[in-house]
């Protein structure tokens, strides 16, 4: 019932995810989110953000920042860790990561997305037929439409845990 929400994995941060296990696996292209996946909402990038995504260029990883969020926003953080974009990206709909493959050029089998919601990148990634990793949000939710769809996740996570506990098997 709830499977199309379920991320291929869950993970505590991007900051402690091992992508180097994931580039040994395939992988050539991050899709990232960036409100409560990178930095806290509405935040500008930091000096972990940067890193991270300078670490994970000189891996070998192309990257793409894919955002529901207005250009001046998405530009403006990309430009600051050094990714190209996708803004206003329209998740769940796959169309945002079907563009983010095509900047990368990667497909679906080996490009891996990676965010906070699981009702827009989680989903979304599931609808492109992308593997995905959720994690925890960074801050706490400013918008209502935020918080509303937190509460709907409170009701799917038991679920995809149950579902995890019994199908262990990783990307």
């Amino acid at each position: 019932m709830f499977k199309k929400f379920y991320p291929t994995i869950y993970r505590d941060s991007v900051y402690t995810t091992d992508f180097e296990e994931y580039k040994k696996q395939g992988y050539k292209a991050l899709f990232f989110d960036i409100d409560n996946t990178l930095v806290g909402h509405d935040a500008p990038a930091n000096e972990a953000a940067i890193n991270l995504i300078s670490h994970l260029k000189e891996t070998g990883f192309a990257i793409c920042i894919l955002s529901n969020n207005h250009e001046p926003r998405v530009k403006s953080f990309s430009d600051a860790v050094g990714a190209q974009y996708v803004f206003e990206a329209h998740k769940p709909s796959g169309e945002g990561y079907e563009k983010a493959m095509q900047i990368t050029g990667s497909d679906k089998t080996d490009s891996l997305a990676i965010g906070d919601q699981l009702f827009t990148d989680i989903w979304g990634a599931n609808r492109a037929g992308i593997k995905s990793i959720l994690v925890k949000p960074l801050g706490p939710e400013l918008l209502l439409k935020v918080k509303l769809k937190r509460i709907g996740e409170k009701i799917v996570l038991p679920f995809y845990r149950r579902y995890a506990r019994k199908h262990p098997e990783t990307i």
